[in-house]
């Protein structure tokens, strides 16, 4: 792996059952919906969408994201990744004793050439515009769920 590869992970849990936690994490093209975050998708294919993410640090990444396994039984759906991120992405959903787990999980290569340069010394500012963008997420899907569930 080399210094502008990046291996991500956040964990969240939720009081949902996991087939509505599942419902939203499959529908990428409405992520724009509860997730600050991600800017915009627009779908290219029926399994691929272009999507435009930025969280603090002034600058946007465009990527498109490539269906790769969507199995709703075992809650994993995998994508491919290729623009400013090359790689994978993986969102894993569990039934807990009490609620849903949410692991999602990145290998990611910058592909922006600038991205590149800067990987090493910018590492620690990447790695906290990531977990802000995280948390965003994890907090809109949270309200999200609560509004869809009517409470």
């Amino acid at each position: 792996m080399d210094l502008s590869t990046y291996r991500l992970s956040s964990a969240w849990q939720f009081d949902s059952s996991p087939g509505p936690v599942l419902t939203v994490l499959t529908d990428v093209a409405g992520y724009p919906r509860w997730w600050p975050q991600v800017r915009t998708v627009r779908p290219t294919a029926d399994d691929a969408g272009e999507l435009v993410v930025r969280s603090l640090l002034p600058y946007r990444l465009v990527f498109t994201v490539h269906a790769a396994r969507q199995d709703e039984t075992a809650g994993v759906l995998e994508a491919r990744m290729t623009g400013d991120l090359v790689g994978w992405s993986r969102w894993t959903v569990t039934a807990q004793p009490v609620g849903t787990r949410v692991l999602f999980e990145e290998e990611a290569r910058l592909g922006k050439p600038l991205l590149r340069l800067l990987a090493v010394p910018a590492r620690p500012v990447f790695l906290a515009n990531h977990a802000a963008m995280m948390r965003g997420g994890e907090r809109g899907l949270r309200a999200h769920l609560a509004a869809v569930a009517g409470y």
